[in-house]
């Protein structure tokens, strides 16, 4: 993916042309990161360069709404099933499971 934007056939860029913000912080970065800063995931200093990056880049900040309002859809969507408990238990148990790998050179 390039550091670039498709908005109705017109192509845009980051807010020095380039795909990035005055700091570096490159468009595409932002974008792959994005459902981490959504889901408060990223560290302290991602989510101040994301945030930094996206009052200045408006194409980003749209990806960044449209993010927001697909984890509310399904969020509400999601919220009135219940998975079975039996599946909870299975997953979370995958989850918490360990694989250890032993390979030997010969």
């Amino acid at each position: 993916m390039n550091s670039q934007h498709d908005n109705a056939g017109q192509e845009s860029r980051g807010v020095d042309g380039q795909g990035t913000d005055k700091h570096g912080t490159d468009c595409a970065e932002v974008i792959l990161r994005l459902f981490e800063y959504v889901d408060n995931e990223a560290g302290p200093e991602d989510c101040e360069a994301i945030k930094g990056h996206l009052d200045q880049c408006g194409p980003c900040l749209m990806e960044y709404e449209r993010d927001l309002l697909l984890k509310s859809l399904v969020r509400r969507a999601c919220n009135a099933e219940r998975a079975p408990s039996a599946l909870r238990m299975q997953v979370m148990s995958r989850i918490t499971s360990i694989t250890v790998t032993k390979t030997t050179s010969g």
